[in-house]
This record gives structure tokens, sequence and C-alpha cells, in this order.
């Protein structure tokens, strides 16, 4: 009988971490919900005047920038958009603050868009780099192939210098036409409750073997006495 007593030992340690892990996904989603009230606040304010640099914290932040455009061909990224597969043209910018890297839209796969030229105003959200390519996929700036908006390795391939540490996505304002602008989706997956529910039941469930193995092993010793 006292076999049991390190199966329940193990089984009480167990429903402990499985209930911190319940209360990490509460504290997870708390975090979540936040997130998401702060880019929502931010999408529904008016545009600010584009920074020299930005952090994460900045991602989505509605910026504003004129300039001229930087005479170089435009990046096509390759993506997916409620209009199908195609691509984003990415093209710089050079501001009085700093030379930017602008999302210009969307286009359809088999188009083709002339180099932007001359001056603009840029309306759009700011968005943090996205390094090395897609899930499986890495750029070959090489052979002029992308799979994500990597801002250094694009000023790099495209011998642009500086350039901000993020780039813009150009709203549908600025970009009625080809390329489309606009297209940004804006969606943060929250499933903590799921995940901190699941985790808090199987901690119950855990204790409650817990308390069925110490029960036995009490009624076992008390069979024991009573024989005697």
């Amino acid at each position: 009988m006292r076999a049991r007593w390190p199966l329940v030992a193990l089984a009480v340690t167990a429903a402990v971490l499985l209930a911190g892990l319940g209360v990490w996904q509460v504290e997870r989603r708390a975090w979540k919900l936040a997130l998401i009230a702060r880019v929502e606040a931010r999408l529904a304010a008016p545009p600010v005047a584009a920074p020299g640099t930005a952090s994460a914290d900045d991602a989505y932040t509605r910026v504003r920038a004129t300039g001229r455009w930087v005479p170089c061909p435009p990046v096509y990224v390759q993506a997916v958009t409620d209009l199908g597969p195609g691509f984003w043209i990415v093209a710089p910018l050079a501001t009085g603050r700093a030379t930017i890297l602008v999302n210009r839209g969307f286009v359809p796969a088999g188009m083709r868009v002339p180099a932007a030229t001359g001056p603009a105003a840029v309306t759009g959200l700011l968005r943090v780099s996205e390094p090395g390519g897609a899930f499986l996929r890495r750029n070959d700036p090489a052979a002029d192939r992308w799979f994500s908006r990597d801002v250094a390795a694009i000023a790099a391939a495209r011998r642009l210098g500086a350039v901000a540490p993020y780039f813009i996505d150009a709203d549908a304002r600025t970009s009625p036409a080809w390329p489309r602008g606009g297209l940004t989706v804006v969606r943060f997956r929250n499933s903590h409750l799921v995940y901190a529910l699941t985790w808090f039941a199987l901690s119950a469930m855990t204790a409650w073997f817990a308390w069925r193995l110490a029960r036995m092993g009490r009624l076992a010793r008390m069979e024991r006495v009573a024989r005697g």
C-alpha cells in the first residue's frame, strides 16, 4: 500500500503545475486584451508624423510621411490577400527625417508596375520589419526573391544606406488603384481563455486522482487495523 503515496505526491505536484499553467494563460489573456485595446486605439487615432525610428511597441500606429520616391526598381514581396495571390510592392521614400520603406500596396500575380517617381504623401500603418522570410521560405536577395518585408535586407539589396527600422503599409487613400493599398489585416489570435480552462480542468482531474489514491490508501489502512 505504501507504493501509492509516491503516486499521490506525483499527482499533487502535477496538479499544482497544471494549475500554474492555467494561471499563466490567464495572465497572457490579460496581456493580449491590453494589446488589442492599444492597437484599436491607435487605429482610431489620427495619423502622426512618421518617426525616424520606432520599436515593436509602436506597431500599427497611423503615420503620415511626405518626401520623394527614391529612383530604384520596386521590390516584389509574395503575398496572399482577400484579392488572391500576388505581391506587395515596396519602395523607398526619402523624407526630411529618414528614408522609409513603403509598402505601396498589392498587385495580382503577373502584374508589373513602374517604379514610383516624384514627390509623394503617404499615410498608413507603421509596421515592424519582418526579417528572414516566411515559414519554410527564406528571402533570396541575390535572386531578388522576397517572402517578407525585411527592411534591413531590402535596404542592403537596393543599396539605400541607412533607413528607418520599420516600413509603412500605405492605406487605400494613398493608393486606391494598383498597387492597392489598405489591405492590412489587423487580427490577434486570443485563445488564452480556452487554454486556461483546459489546464485548470487537467489540474482538477489530476487532483481528483490524487485524492482517490489517498482515500484508497486510508481505507486499506483502516481495513488492516479492523482486521488487526
